[in-house]
């Protein structure tokens, strides 16, 4: 079904479905809400419509899933929940367990699922490829990747135009990063604080999040800088950010003058002057923080430091692993809404719709540099499966209009939620652009201190039980991370900001007690 008469069905449901209006009444912490005993403590939102059937569920009982999970799978504790949730199918935005619950998926995979789960048409494409050619290795030639370099350097500017593929964002920031010393003949490399590129032993020094670090030593080389976040940072405003919403904190800022980001840049001096070596190989930064809970920098920041590193001879690579094609709207790429050109771009997560894939685009220049002093060989990345299928990711994008529908649809969500942050005190911030949005849990406004985890997680739990699958984020895991897949539609964001709403009355009433 096309994005556009989904659009239709959802518009009919709006009209025919009556509205709950809950009144409102004074907090005695400052906010607003309605009262759980007159929601209902389990009252659920009216969820919108789904024409699709999900198959029965056959395979393995729950109880055994977990048993051989703790028997045979990797003890570091990543799933969401007490109860871990076991999914077993997936249509667009809806994802179903294996009760036939329905949920409206809003983290699509690790902002993964670009253009919709089982998208008919990549599953088509993907079903056709399968029967006809899975695998040869870059030693001989198949058409699909030729196809698919072609399409993808279209959407690049000049001279970004030499692709390697490779099959996971990790790798592809590996690389990267041997690219970045091939070209340079130095050694330094800087990120950001909250920067997350990776889990490979290579990027864990690109990746400055705590829980990722070890006390081995591990990616040498790499130098962390201060990360110029302008809600929890020691600078920042309320004209900072490129997006619909802005921090509460105020500025006296002229609107062609941001004095944070003047302040942050001096810190950016400070780490080239006094932390690396007097020429550098690189720097790399995320347009977007993802893990670090959707931080966005101020305007001008990137511009500024992209200067300063390329006179110190290092290369600049932006990580849009989660920030690329199409999902901040108004630009297919994050770089550019920085206005910022770039030496070397990763890419993986919606490359492929959740299909294992990821590319490194650079200039002929550095890709030559790294020619002369290694023969690179991947023998997985640009397979024929994942050619196809990134292609017809491309088409569907562009057919289905998906970044124009980021674009409207995640700035109607933002503002959406930007009113529950002026109606909850709890709801420090609320930013992002596009279909990529943080929303930061506080004590109270005034300290910023983060919202304990047992109190964010409760918050978690009751969105899932009410049908919302939402991710987390930031330091210490504060931050709730909105990323739908592109093919959202605003009654499905009606519902989202009414379950997130109904959770948090319920954590509001539940304080009180």
């Amino acid at each position: 079904m096309t994005l556009a008469w989904r659009h239709l069905l959802r518009a009919l449901y709006l009209e025919i479905s009556t509205p709950r209006t809950p009144k409102t009444c004074p907090s005695p912490k400052g906010a607003f809400w309605t009262s759980v005993t007159k929601l209902g403590l389990h009252t659920k939102p009216s969820m919108p419509p789904c024409d699709f059937t999900p198959e029965r569920y056959q395979s393995l009982a729950y109880n055994r899933v977990l048993e051989i999970h703790k028997q045979h799978l990797s003890p570091v504790l990543t799933a969401y929940f007490s109860e871990p949730l076991l999914l077993h199918q997936g249509h667009m935005e809806w994802l179903f367990d294996y009760e036939g619950n329905r949920y409206l998926d809003f983290f699509s995979g690790i902002v993964t699922v670009s253009v919709g789960h089982c998208h008919p048409k990549v599953n088509a494409v993907a079903q056709k490829q399968l029967g006809r050619l899975w695998h040869t290795s870059a030693v001989f030639f198949h058409p699909p990747i030729h196809e698919y370099a072609e399409k993808l350097s279209a959407l690049l500017p000049e001279p970004l135009k030499v692709i390697f593929l490779m099959n996971s964002g990790s790798e592809a920031n590996d690389l990267a990063m041997l690219m970045a010393r091939a070209h340079s003949n130095n050694t330094d490399i800087i990120s950001f604080r909250g920067a997350y590129h990776g889990c490979s032993p290579y990027t864990l020094g690109l990746t400055n999040v705590g829980f990722h670090k070890m006390e081995l030593p591990s990616g040498m080389g790499c130098q962390s800088t201060m990360c110029p976040d302008v809600f929890r940072g020691p600078w920042g405003g309320s004209h900072c950010r490129d997006s619909p919403v802005q921090t509460i904190r105020k500025c006296s800022c002229a609107p062609d003058c941001c004095q944070a980001k003047d302040q942050y840049i001096e810190q950016f001096k400070d780490t080239l002057n006094t932390s690396v070596a007097k020429s550098i190989a690189g720097f790399f930064a995320e347009p977007i923080q993802g893990v670090n809970g959707v931080v966005q920098y101020p305007k001008g920041f990137l511009k500024e430091a992209f200067e300063l590193v390329r006179e110190r001879g290092g290369v600049c690579i932006t990580d849009e692993v989660q920030t690329g094609f199409g999902r901040l709207g108004s630009h297919f790429w994050g770089f550019q809404t920085h206005g910022v050109l770039p030496d070397i771009v990763t890419m993986a997560k919606g490359i492929g719709n959740g299909f294992p894939m990821a590319a490194v685009v650079t200039t002929p220049e550095i890709a030559k540099s790294l020619a002369k002093c290694l023969l690179h060989f991947n023998t997985f990345g640009g397979n024929p499966m994942a050619c196809a299928i990134g292609s017809s990711v491309l088409e569907v994008i562009k057919e289905e209009n998906l970044q124009e529908n980021s674009q409207e649809v995640g700035t109607y969500m933002l503002l959406k939620f930007a009113k529950l942050r002026d109606e909850f005190e709890i709801v420090g911030d609320v930013r992002g652009k596009g279909l990529m949005i943080g929303i930061e849990m506080v004590k109270d406004k005034t300290s910023r201190q983060p919202l304990p985890r047992e109190e964010v997680n409760q918050i978690h739990q009751d969105c899932k039980r009410m049908g919302l699958l939402i991710g987390r984020g930031g330091t210490f895991s504060q931050t709730f991370r909105i990323a739908p897949s592109m093919c959202i539609t605003k009654p499905e964001v009606d519902f989202a900001v009414e379950v997130f709403r109904s959770a948090l009355i319920q954590h509001m009433d539940s304080q009180d007690k």
